[in-house]
């Protein structure tokens, strides 16, 4: 059951919701409170790293901690990031180093080791597309993400939901981030840059306006240092100062870049959240050392790599409504066999039962060389379902199999394993 709340704000450090902004959180005592008129309604979001490379090296070497740490030199001689003691001294992104020493002159010059950064940026990707699927990756440390229809999937509203995210991703791997929460991608980044870090913001829909009014022009993504010369030559200095200006005047002017400020200005946004390559299924096989007629065997391989995409499934938050079953024959002839479920779903039972099923259907009797299994026409997971395979035993089932991955992220595959899976060993 999914509480609603009457108070619209939560507590960052516990997690509690409905806490007062004006108030310390009534379950925890802490002062973090995010609160909002839209904080439970907003559903697009924006996750950024503070100061990422300078961070994982601070996390690294304590010693580093209330130092001045610059990542940068080598070939460009530039400064890719630095913390943020640094930034007090002036020390900016893209600065010259020999600048960067000028304005902070006792700053630890560290060179960057992209291998290492990536290998956490990957780990942060995995922790995003774990709480939805609609995660638009920018850089190795940022992204945009959707969490529209996920709270049934996670009991909780996406600003809870991306709470919880940010609390991992420090805890696990030592590092932060800031959160920007709105109803478009154009706002949602503005908003991860306006508390780091640690950070936390909103920008809802009804202050959309007023909020971009305030702001200057150079805040809008394409407006660089040339154009907001040329902004204020003509006497333009802020946003709201665009939205008196109607888009075919400014498209007049200024091109397409008018037209698209025109938009902007009023928090226009029709973008969706584009995965970097979007997922059409998630399937897994298995090639063998020697051909295999024995159907019952065929099964049992056929359940192990069912449970693998499950597990893959359940963790990218996809359900999906086709399962396909895939064989190769002695002869490499490729044979495929699909079947459409009554609902979607995710669950290693449900593709095995579809599977074995074709699998019995198809192989008669012929010698295999690979077998391999998948869903397909995925969707957003949206919960267990009574579905038409196990009808009442579905949501039992589904909380089974929850457990048997819980344990197996803890102690290793191995750990849980069918007795269909221990007969061939």
């Amino acid at each position: 059951m999914i509480e609603t709340f009457d108070i619209t704000g939560f507590c960052r450090d516990c997690l509690t919701a409905g806490q007062d902004a004006a108030a310390h959180c009534s379950a925890c005592g802490g002062r973090r409170i995010t609160a909002h008129s839209e904080v439970f309604e907003l559903s697009i979001a924006h996750l950024d790293c503070d100061a990422f490379y300078a961070a994982i090296e601070k996390r690294d070497d304590p010693s580093l901690a209330d130092k001045p740490v610059i990542v940068g030199g080598g070939v460009r001689g530039v400064v890719s990031t630095c913390c943020y003691v640094a930034r007090t001294y002036g020390v900016k992104s893209a600065m010259p180093m020999f600048k960067a020493l000028d304005a902070c002159p006792n700053a630890v010059v560290i060179k960057p080791n992209m291998a290492k950064y990536a290998e956490v940026g990957r780990t942060v990707r995995k922790m995003m597309l774990a709480i939805t699927p609609l995660v638009e990756p920018l850089s190795i440390d940022e992204a945009f993400m959707d969490l529209t229809g996920t709270t049934r999937v996670h009991g909780a509203p996406p600003a809870i939901t991306l709470a919880r995210l940010q609390q991992q991703v420090e805890a696990k791997l030592g590092v932060t981030a800031s959160i920007g929460l709105s109803h478009n991608k154009f706002l949602a980044k503005i908003a991860s840059d306006l508390d780091k870090p640690s950070g936390f913001s909103i920008i809802g829909k009804a202050e959309t306006k007023t909020f971009l009014a305030r702001q200057p022009i150079s805040l809008i993504w394409g407006v660089g240092k040339a154009m907001t010369g040329k902004f204020k030559r003509d006497g333009l200095l802020t946003v709201g100062q665009l939205q008196q200006i109607d888009s075919a005047t400014l498209g007049k002017r200024y091109g397409e870049l008018g037209l698209r400020l025109a938009r902007l200005s009023r928090g226009d946004d029709v973008r969706r959240v584009k995965p970097e390559r979007e997922t059409k299924s998630v399937s897994s096989e298995t090639t063998f050392n020697s051909d295999i007629k024995d159907p019952q065997w065929l099964e049992d391989l056929l359940w192990e790599l069912c449970e693998k995409v499950s597990a893959r499934m359940k963790a990218s938050g996809f359900e999906g409504r086709v399962v396909t079953l895939k064989l190769k024959s002695a002869s490499f002839k490729t044979i495929t066999r699909r079947r459409t479920l009554g609902e979607p779903a995710n669950l290693a039972r449900t593709a095995f039962a579809a599977a074995k099923e074709m699998l019995h259907e198809t192989v008669g009797g012929g010698a295999y060389r690979l077998i391999g299994v998948g869903y397909s026409d995925l969707s957003v997971e949206s919960g267990a379902r009574p579905g038409d395979l196990f009808g009442d035993d579905n949501e039992k089932i589904a909380a089974q199999e929850k457990a048997i991955d819980a344990i197996r992220d803890k102690f290793g595959r191995d750990a849980v394993k069918a007795g269909r899976s221990l007969r061939r060993r």
